[in-house]
């Protein structure tokens, strides 16, 4: 289970980090233009926002346990990422966008997971 909570959280990361650090780096309007209209129901400020927790649980879902320093972050940041997934998923609502809904419940039924794993059974402090 270790390993499996270690593999989710890894490819979690990856993607939220490759998703923060896209809407940290790109204008709104570009981000608009390429496929991410969603970003249109927001002020450019909160889309960068969003990019910043978003890279912040995707270093917070590793690089505490890895380093061995304070390493109930990592349930945290899943935690973190459930209230973003959750968010995500009224947005998408809202906009009567199904295919993002499907996709934001598997990110958050993975973000569950390791929250869940890595409170109880695959506890770092146990």
């Amino acid at each position: 289970m270790n390993i499996a909570l270690w593999i989710v959280a890894g490819l979690m990361a990856v993607a939220f980090l490759a998703s923060g650090a896209t809407k940290l780096a790109q204008p709104k309007e570009k981000l608009a233009a390429s496929g991410m209209p969603v970003v249109e129901d927001f002020s450019a400020g909160a889309v960068k926002a969003i990019g910043i927790l978003e890279v912040l649980a995707a270093v917070g879902l590793i690089l505490p346990a890895a380093l061995d320093i304070a390493p109930v972050l990592v349930p945290l940041a899943a935690v973190g990422l459930v209230l973003l997934m959750v968010g995500a998923i009224i947005t998408h609502l809202r906009r009567h966008e199904a295919q993002a809904i499907v996709v934001n419940l598997a990110l958050l039924a993975l973000a569950v997971l390791v929250a869940w794993g890595r409170f109880g059974p695959q506890s770092f402090t146990g």
